[in-house]
């Protein structure tokens, strides 16, 4: 029994906490809060039609920093190299070099004034805008100049884009997702596994991709975009708009959903709503041992961090809802590779003494003959991952197929030596 709780996902807490584990609104009620962002140790939150604010205190009072923001819908806000950045829509780019005291255009080059996301590679600055004229611009010069970088993009609308290591991710509006290795230069359509093309949010952390789509879907990449595994999370109404990360925790804003953590890479999730009366999240942004959520009508909330990546509201263990074969990392491979997978609570009575499902993974060539047996056994809940050397292989294309009761599920994995 010890083993089998070893693999679990388990997250308790003292019901003796209860009382004070929730979320606390912390300012700008009736405001819809588009966006939020540290700079300085100060928060900035932008909002829909009241302009940027800004809190000096954690949150416990907030102040209107409009000087110059002549458009006041701000959809995106970002910091480089000091410098504040406002998206807004209607009204292009803004630029602040004091910390937002006052605010300038920054224009040269954007034609397309609805700008809807933002992102930051080394001295880079991205910003992504609806469809019409353009995408994706970017920027060299930090905002002082702009040019079209959407060559390979179609004519769509960009919500979200993010910088990871080298490589740039746009997510689009029913185009799925498209990566650039050359600085948003050229962009190709990565979206392998993507089941649902509406892209609201993209995040890195570490060596895993996230993006955020409606339907409540959330997918996750361990190989830079090549390929996409689909999670299950919250309610069909529920979008994902917002990823924010502590440690290895990750958490996910939806709308019409709240705020969701996995502790797990993104495998399991868990809803952390206590005290949040509007689930309508639309941005999280972490700073120090706080997490703030701007949310649609009710403005800003905050969680003690400490209260969120120990626990979950439910006092319950947390299991895997779903089975799932992840593609396997690394891929294309040489020689070695792993593959994870994921047995689910209703797949056995979790009161039983351990018995679990039958499970096989195997690996076969091209023609369909078997190669190796990797995993032939009964398994509980939880989540596994399995070695595949293939030493004495030839380069080439194989296939992985995990069966579990009536779960059968192939994937491609591809050889290079």
């Amino acid at each position: 029994m010890k083993s089998l709780l070893s693999i679990l996902v388990v997250s308790l807490f003292s019901l003796s906490s209860l009382t004070n584990a929730q979320w606390v609104q912390t300012g700008l009620s009736g405001n819809r809060v588009n966006t939020i962002v540290v700079s300085n140790n100060n928060l900035f939150a932008g909002t829909n039609g009241n302009g940027i604010y800004i809190s000096t205190n954690n949150g416990l009072s907030w102040s209107a920093i409009n000087n110059g923001l002549t458009n006041t819908f701000v959809r995106a806000l970002t910091v480089s190299d000091s410098i504040l950045f406002a998206g807004t829509y209607g009204g292009g780019v803004f630029r602040s070099t004091d910390n937002g005291s006052s605010w300038n255009t920054a224009n040269n080059g954007v034609t397309n004034s609805y700008v809807l996301t933002f992102a930051v590679n080394d001295t880079n600055l991205y910003a992504g805008t609806e469809s019409a004229s353009g995408n994706v611009f970017s920027s060299t010069n930090n905002g002082l100049s702009w040019s079209l970088s959407n060559n390979g993009i179609p004519s769509t609308t960009v919500y979200s884009l993010n910088a990871s290591g080298t490589n740039l991710f746009a997510g689009t509006n029913g185009n799925g997702i498209y990566i650039s290795t050359n600085n948003g230069l050229n962009w190709s359509a990565v979206n392998n596994g993507i089941t649902n093309t509406y892209i609201y949010s993209i995040a890195a952390n570490g060596a895993s991709l996230f993006a955020g789509s409606a339907a409540g879907m959330i997918f996750r990449s361990t190989n830079n975009g090549s390929n996409w595994s689909g999670y299950n999370v919250g309610t069909i109404t529920s979008t994902f708009y917002t990823f924010a990360f502590s440690g290895t925790n990750i958490l996910a804003g939806a709308y019409s959903g709240g705020v969701f953590l996995s502790t797990d890479y993104g495998l399991n999730w868990g809803a952390i709503n206590t005290g949040l009366t509007d689930t309508d999240v639309l941005s999280l942004a972490v700073k120090g041992d706080t997490l703030f959520a701007g949310t649609f009508s009710s403005g800003v909330w905050k969680r003690l961090l400490s209260e969120i990546v120990t626990s979950t509201d439910d006092p319950q263990i947390i299991l895997p809802t779903h089975f799932s074969l992840e593609q396997n990392y690394p891929n294309p491979f040489n020689p070695s590779t792993k593959i994870r997978f994921t047995i689910p609570a209703s797949s056995l009575n979790p009161f039983s003494k351990g018995e679990g499902t039958l499970v096989t993974l195997k690996v076969y060539d091209v023609l369909g003959n078997e190669i190796a047996e990797l995993v032939n056994e009964e398994k509980g809940i939880g989540v596994y991952s399995v070695s595949f050397d293939a030493t004495d292989l030839a380069s080439g294309i194989y296939f992985y197929k995990l069966q579990a009761g009536s779960f059968v599920e192939t994937k491609k994995m591809i050889l290079i030596k």
